[in-house]
């Protein structure tokens, strides 16, 4: 499956060495000090792993609960940090789009376009991003099952574009939970496209009376170990410095001076289920 993403991908790295690829970065881009910082962090680790490493960081966050939310520092400068994090860490990007208009934009500054879980359905939105030639990360909405995604995928390939990734983020649970179907991804990759398990989304305790998005960050080891038991080609997990002081999904994320050792024991379940 990673052959898609290394013959579309700049800096795409290690995809010969049989291991699981990583989507890290912080929720948004907060500055270009701290995304430099955690690209170049998370890209020390991955060489020494051979993980093949993509970037992840939203320019601009546009689902937040309350109005007062924090949703970015600007779409230029933020996107700007982007590339800048793909030209000197030398890693591909990733950062979503919630409308057709900013397909266009977003593709001259990362190298994968994503497509957030509530908006899997958006037929324009998915053609904007597919004429664009970029590779497609479509979520899935968590008000579907793997086998639905079918049709995603198709909307994508038959706009001319066969780069498609797609990821599972959990399915809803009541009004303020999520829940894991792990069935998904072997669903998934039956249309022949590499899987990520988006680890920490999927651990998120949305609508909260606060308009704060709650998280289990305690149960992030679990969900990544499981995914990759079951054969996810990549897991997707956003991380921070400090996650108490992030601006955006701070009570779901993983603390960056636990990822290595956390991907230390994924690569080794990784090689005894290979």
């Amino acid at each position: 499956m990673l052959e898609l993403l290394a013959n579309t991908l700049p800096h795409f790295r290690n995809t010969n060495s049989g291991q699981f690829f990583l989507m890290a970065g912080p929720c948004v881009i907060e500055g270009e000090d701290m995304a430099l910082r955690i690209a170049e962090k998370v890209r020390h680790m991955t060489d020494k792993l051979q993980i093949p490493y993509i970037f992840k960081g939203s320019y601009r966050k546009a689902n937040r609960s309350r109005l007062d939310s924090f949703t970015g520092i600007g779409d230029e400068k933020a996107l700007r940090i982007l590339q800048k994090v793909g030209r000197e860490i030398g890693v591909p990007t990733v950062t979503d789009i919630h409308e057709s208009d900013e397909a266009a934009l977003a593709a001259e500054y990362v190298d994968v376009l994503q497509i957030p879980a509530f908006l899997c359905r958006q037929t324009d939105l998915l053609i904007a991003a597919a004429k664009t030639g970029k590779v497609v990360n479509v979520k899935k909405g968590q008000f579907l099952n793997g086998e639905a995604m079918q049709f995603a995928v198709d909307k994508v390939r038959q706009s001319g574009n066969n780069n498609v990734i797609l990821t599972d983020r959990g399915n809803s649970f009541g009004y303020s939970d999520l829940v894991v179907d792990f069935r998904n991804l072997p669903a998934m990759r039956e249309f022949g496209v590499p899987v990520v398990m988006d680890v920490t989304h999927s651990l998120q305790r949305p609508n909260q009376s606060s308009g704060v998005t709650g998280g289990q960050p305690a149960l992030i080891e679990t969900i990544a170990k499981a995914a990759i038991a079951v054969g996810a080609d990549g897991l997707f997990i956003e991380t921070h410095p400090t996650p108490a002081t992030a601006k955006s999904d701070g009570a779901n994320m993983l603390s960056l001076d636990k990822l290595e050792d956390l991907l230390i024991k994924l690569t080794r379940v990784r090689e005894a289920v290979r």
